[in-house]
């Protein structure tokens, strides 16, 4: 009799999370498949609403709605780096709704190597069986450095960064990356794309006198884009320049440690604008009458 209770209790929770895979419908999607070592990796989790009814998804103390189980080559589960939060969502009956993720926020995941991930989404209420997604699969390289570099902290005595230019060519493009590494502790503090690159002329980097690094790349044939990020990682400002008549912009460190960029025209997308629209207007031409 008991074996024949606990039988008909399995049937029960077998049933119920049918019943819940029913009602859902969910897909993962990334960025794209090929990540540098260290940079957010991107996931999106779509759901769509079969219940018939408005369903507000939310967690709790004992369980989120929505979790991810990340895999190693090994097959290995990935450690997490702690309970994450994902807030409330509500999708109306037969509607769908997106939630996007960085993944790498939520796991330990700054070595290189293969993983999979699939999100299970939990039905509102529900603390046992969720619906989960498709598995996709990704791949963390950990790059060529072009350039590197370790420069101390303005204001914290003893305490360093490391600056690295890398280049990486994910997805068949070849891209250009700022990496910033703790001196004390070896982790990385933010690794993030600065743009596509062509390598036809070298990347420009230096260190100013306030320990920014300065980046300079050729974005396309005739446009470079200059980059100036602090020690922790945020992008100061980011300009785009053209030729100047001397050839190819520089970048110049003066005798007081500033670094401007010379020998260029700055691009004005604005005005670029404008003189687009001026040319469609021209091209214009007015209806023919007989």
């Amino acid at each position: 009799m008991t074996h024949f209770r606990s039988f008909s209790l399995f049937l029960l929770a077998f049933a119920f999370a049918a019943i819940a895979n029913a009602q859902l419908s969910t897909t993962l999607k990334l960025s794209k498949t090929q990540y540098l070592a260290g940079e957010p990796v991107i996931a999106t989790v779509n759901i769509t609403n079969h219940a018939g009814q408005e369903l507000t998804f939310y967690g709790d103390a004992r369980m989120q709605w929505l979790t991810f189980i990340l895999k190693d080559s090994h097959g290995e589960e990935v450690t997490p780096k702690g309970r994450a939060a994902f807030g409330k969502m509500t999708i109306k009956a037969g509607e769908s709704m997106a939630r996007q993720v960085d993944l790498s926020q939520i796991f330990y995941l700054s070595e290189p190597g293969n993983f999979s991930a699939i999100a299970v989404v939990h039905m509102p209420g529900n603390t046992g069986e969720g619906t989960s997604t498709n598995r996709v699969l990704f791949n963390q390289s950990p790059g060529v450095p072009y350039w590197k570099q370790k420069v101390g902290i303005a204001g914290k005595t003893g305490q360093t960064r490391e600056f690295r230019v890398i280049n990486f060519s994910g997805d068949e493009k070849a891209q250009i990356y700022t990496q910033i590494i703790d001196g004390r502790t070896g982790q990385n503090v933010r690794t993030f794309l600065l743009g596509e690159v062509l390598m036809l002329r070298k990347p420009l980097v230096t260190v100013d006198r306030k320990q920014r690094l300065h980046v300079m790349y050729l974005a396309t044939p005739t446009m470079w884009v200059h980059c100036e990020i602090d020690t922790d990682g945020k992008l100061v400002s980011r300009e785009i320049h053209q030729r100047g008549a001397q050839g190819d912009p520089e970048l110049l460190t003066f005798a007081d440690g500033t670094v401007k960029v010379a020998n260029s025209i700055p691009y004005d997308e604005k005005a670029a604008a404008e003189a687009n629209a001026k040319i469609r207007k021209a091209s214009d031409r007015p209806p023919i009458t007989y």
